[in-house]
């Protein structure tokens, strides 16, 4: 479902140049629950961004679910973003002045989903991550652990190709970093493609997969059978 070839990424400012992606190359298939890691600096976050279509490629070819990433305008990436990728960030990203529903809610009003549908999927979502009797709570009435479950929620209700998740776990004590990551075995069991971005490799362990990054090359990527 993920296909990157010789991807590469150089930020110049001024006359000086920096490459952050030396040459990546990864295939990931649908259902998969793979974990980046890598020390900062590594390039794991560059590589996070582009395989959000939050920025561009230098070089190199990235196909996203038969999608040429690469190959499409500003337009093109928002649309794909909005249609096929789910995004679970650190600080949850939520917006403090509406419900759980309707944060939920959000991706599907901007991809024009009509209103009672839109309420059906966000309360489907919701019950997916066990908050469905949360929905009329704003985020300042619910937990960290119930905030990131709301945004779980979000990203699940575009019924996305791949989950992405950010250091979803940074902002969470233990007992509730378990129940985030248990959520997502969960999801993955269900079929959800899931990809999270971590350095924390207590957190990496619990993934199927784990790709490490350095000096933006890919120096090891094992599978755990367990």
């Amino acid at each position: 479902m993920i296909k990157i070839t010789d991807l590469k990424k150089v930020y110049k400012t001024g006359s000086l140049e920096f490459e952050a992606l030396k040459g990546i190359n990864l295939h990931i298939k649908r259902g998969e629950f793979v974990a980046i890691i890598g020390p900062s600096g590594s390039g794991k976050s560059t590589l996070m961004n582009i395989l959000g279509c939050l920025d561009a490629s230098s070089d190199g070819r990235y196909i996203l679910n038969n999608n040429d990433v690469c190959a499409m305008n500003d337009e093109e990436l928002a649309k794909i973003r909005n249609r096929e990728i789910g995004f679970v960030f650190q600080s949850f990203n939520l917006l403090p002045k509406l419900s759980s529903l309707q944060n939920v809610e959000l991706p599907l009003i901007y991809l024009g989903v009509p209103q009672r549908e839109r309420i059906l999927r966000a309360e489907k979502s919701l019950d997916s991550v066990g908050l469905l009797e949360r929905k009329d709570h704003k985020p300042n009435e619910l937990s960290g652990g119930q905030r990131q479950r709301i945004a779980v929620a979000r990203a699940l209700v575009t019924e996305p190709s791949v989950i992405l998740a950010d250091e979803p776990t940074g902002n969470l004590d233990s007992k509730t970093t378990d129940e985030i990551m248990n959520l997502f075995k969960e999801l993955n069991q269900k079929g959800n493609t899931i990809v999270i971005v971590t350095h924390e490799p207590e957190i990496a362990a619990q993934a199927k997969r784990v790709i490490t990054v350095k000096d933006g090359f890919i120096v090891r990527d094992i599978y755990n059978y367990e």
